[in-house]
């Protein structure tokens, strides 16, 4: 055994010291506008606050995503009533205190930036209430993961694709899934998280939206990227372009990424017992 491990001993420090840190020369398309319009009306709340960001993409290595400001930001609902959004001097956020949400209404969202026009037309979908919130502590493949569910009723008059998201301390970023209603109609769905790192008295938000076919299917794809999945990895290109539904209407072919959706938002946020 002790020369078996004198023998181990010195290919372990050579494999340790060689370790460095290589970068590899990526090319960098030019930039494109990021639009991230998602209109939330919380459940309770009035819902006239409102924050559109305006981006554009850069370089890997870049540590700082670069904000568009000067642009011309507003939404029109189907009687013609205009939302105007107003920058945040210098941050590339854009607000507006008087919007007024309508379950089923209309709105067309206006981006004027550099000389060119991008618009979308999207519905504002409605959201079930969060009923029951379920804990168990043998989650998991294993049974040792914190599993939390939510359960809500789906309604079934009207085909429904929904969207979660997860937040907790332990997460670097949230944790979104979605999902359509296909085999449940008008019964009651939920949503789940599991980690086993979750601990009694850590807070887990969750929330609920409501969201068209057509976001459905843009963020099973995003998703899916995210994860690695459809063949992608940290240096390879996506398998395909995912288009945003903002069109371009000065010229098409410079279309903007990010989505202009709307959608009420079921919001609760439960303390993990123990």
């Amino acid at each position: 055994m002790k020369k078996i491990f004198l023998l181990l001993f010195p290919i372990l420090f050579l494999t340790a010291s060689c370790e460095e840190v290589v970068e590899v020369d990526l090319e960098t398309a030019a930039p494109r506008l990021v639009i991230d319009a998602s209109i939330n009306w919380v459940k309770g709340t009035t819902g006239n606050e409102q924050t559109i960001r305006l981006t554009t993409t850069t370089g890997y290595y870049n540590p700082q995503i670069p904000v568009v400001s000067g642009a011309t930001v507003y939404i029109t609902n189907s009687a013609g009533t205009v939302f105007d959004f107003i920058e945040q001097p210098g941050t590339g956020n854009y607000n507006c205190t008087n919007f007024i949400p309508v379950i089923g209404e209309n709105y067309t969202l206006t981006v004027i930036s550099e000389g060119q026009t991008y618009r979308a037309t999207e519905m504002l979908y409605p959201t079930p209430d969060i009923e029951e919130i379920v804990q168990d502590n043998e989650g998991g493949f294993l049974n040792e993961d914190v599993e939390v569910r939510f359960f809500y009723p789906d309604n079934g008059a009207t085909d429904n694709w929904y969207m979660y998201r997860f937040d907790w301390a332990g997460l670097p970023y949230p944790d979104y899934d979605v999902i359509e209603d296909k085999f449940f109609q008008g019964n009651q769905m939920f949503g789940i998280f599991s980690d086993e790192d979750l601990a009694p008295g850590q807070q887990l938000r969750m929330r609920l939206y409501g969201i068209s076919q057509r976001y459905y299917n843009y963020m099973q794809i995003l998703i899916s990227m995210a994860e690695g999945g459809a063949g992608s990895g940290p240096f390879q290109s996506p398998p395909t372009t995912l288009r945003s539904n903002m069109v371009n209407q000065t010229n098409e072919d410079n279309y903007a990424l990010g989505y202009f959706r709307l959608g009420e938002v079921s919001d609760l946020t439960y303390t993990i017992a123990p």
